[in-house]
């Protein structure tokens, strides 16, 4: 009988926000958060192939990639241990990249353990994601990528996912923008988050995969191009994205824009909010 693997924890700490953990068995380095919970990893890392992307929801990010496929400013919410802003960094080594992180001992834990460091071109800004997105709306500050990765342990914050929030991140877009949001698949708000999205953007595409409880939704303030342009675009920018494990090529034919929710369901609102649903029973 092979012994359980035990990973070795070699960081602890505790911010005002939440319990932070590294762990590592072998190669892999991983990050949690409220590991008492039992909550997931966050970022995990191989240590001897640090390019490569370990979960599938950080590979689904570049998706967006696919609309957008030279983004010369980038804005990531939430920084983990700084996997997608650095991939972003090595993909479009001149692209203006903002990344905002709540926690200043997330930022500090992505530095120490996972490789992250600002650039003359990538700075993380410890801010709370949405006042930062509303005072860059009033500055006219436009992203052509943005990626809403925020996570608490839980969930997703609750006052990043109201209407009034996404109607904020469309102050940041332009025509040629494209958001790419991580949410859950099988969550208990899922007809709410997608309600909220569709009044907000209009039709937007759903990004599923078998092997992941992740989706990513991608929207964009034009029409969503067909899926015979996204074919052609994932032929042209796999092979840079090879080397972190992103297969861009599988992608467009598990974007959908068919609706798997109850359209009836309630749209989220800053008065009406994810933690009082989560309440409702």
């Amino acid at each position: 009988m092979t012994a359980a693997v035990v990973a070795e924890t070699i960081h602890e700490a505790r911010s005002k926000y939440r319990d932070i953990t590294v762990t590592q068995v072998g190669e892999r380095r991983c990050l949690l958060f409220n590991v008492h919970r039992g909550d997931r990893n966050q970022t995990c890392m191989m240590m001897n192939d640090r390019d490569q992307l370990v979960f599938d929801y950080t590979r689904m990010s570049f998706v967006g990639l696919l609309l957008q496929p030279e983004p010369e400013s980038i804005l990531v919410i939430g920084l983990g241990g700084g996997s997608i802003p650095m991939t972003f960094a090595e993909l479009y080594p001149d692209a203006k990249i903002d990344v905002i992180e709540i926690d200043e001992a997330v930022v500090n834990v992505a530095e120490e353990y996972f490789y992250y460091s600002d650039t003359d071109n990538m700075k993380a800004h410890v801010d709370d994601g949405r006042p930062f997105i509303k005072r860059a709306g009033i500055r006219g500050e436009t992203y052509d990528y943005i990626v809403l990765d925020a996570f608490s342990g839980d969930y997703i914050p609750e006052h990043m996912l109201t209407r009034e929030f996404l109607e904020e991140v469309k102050t940041i877009m332009t025509e040629d923008s494209v958001l790419v949001a991580n949410t859950f698949s099988t969550s208990r708000l899922y007809d709410h988050e997608s309600v909220t999205y569709q009044r907000s953007f209009g039709e937007f595409y759903n990004f599923k995969l078998p092997t992941s409880g992740n989706r990513i939704i991608i929207a964009t303030l034009n029409t969503l191009p067909p899926r015979g342009e996204l074919v052609e675009a994932s032929r042209r920018i796999a092979p840079s994205l090879e080397k972190f494990g992103i297969s861009l090529t599988d992608y467009p034919r598990r974007l959908t824009t068919r609706v798997d929710w109850d359209m009836s369901r309630r749209e989220l609102t800053d008065q009406y909010s994810p933690g009082n649903l989560l309440r409702e029973n």
